[in-house]
């Protein structure tokens, strides 16, 4: 069952994928080797020294998570059968190229767009092990809709300026509770006391 972690393995995993794509075949810049990095909204500070985003690159950023509308219900029946709490979630997240002009930015946006075009399911060996995945569990990534006034939105919350960047969803990455104590055997006996009749 996908734990806790599964969140973070499924940002791993897509950064992994990304990072092989483009040892694969490489975006020619400047005899640099192009990396997809996971960042937090802090790494987007390219003056603070807590930013780990290395030209050229391409950073993964989870901006946004929410429940997936479509299967919650369907999962609220399994967790009333099972009685494992189940929480299908969306990872939303924001690909943005970097790199020290725009030629660059465009080649690494283009080969990470076609990574993710060439892999959209991600599943057994392709899953970052630390999501506690089941063997039948895999994460679909998919082109997000999303307006630009909503990505300009996102970017005014950042410290940068706002960056040509593609949104994408990883769905459906499910969330599974404890399973509950079962409610302990009945131990305790009253000497003379009868059913009523």
């Amino acid at each position: 069952m996908a734990n806790y972690n599964s969140l973070a393995a499924a940002g791993k995993s897509i950064e992994r994928m990304l990072t092989a794509g483009f040892a694969e075949n490489p975006v020619p810049v400047d005899g640099r080797t192009t990396r997809a990095f996971l960042v937090r909204t802090e790494d987007f500070d390219q003056t603070s020294v807590s930013s780990i985003i290395a030209r050229p690159a391409l950073s993964v950023f989870l901006y946004r998570v929410d429940f997936n509308k479509t299967m919650r219900a369907a999962w609220s029946q399994v967790t009333a059968h099972d009685g494992l709490p189940h929480l299908p979630l969306d990872l939303h997240f924001l690909m943005t190229p970097w790199a020290d002009n725009a030629e660059a930015e465009s080649a690494i946006l283009g080969r990470a767009l076609q990574i993710l075009d060439s892999n959209p399911i991600l599943s057994g060996p392709l899953l970052h092990q630390g999501g506690g995945w089941q063997p039948n569990e895999a994460v679909h990534l998919l082109m997000d809709e999303m307006s630009t006034e909503a990505v300009m939105r996102t970017f005014d919350s950042l410290p940068t300026d706002y960056r040509i960047s593609v949104p994408y969803i990883a769905r459906m990455i499910r969330l599974d509770g404890r399973q509950a104590s079962p409610s302990p055997d009945v131990t305790t006996l009253i000497k003379g006391a009868m059913p009523a009749p």
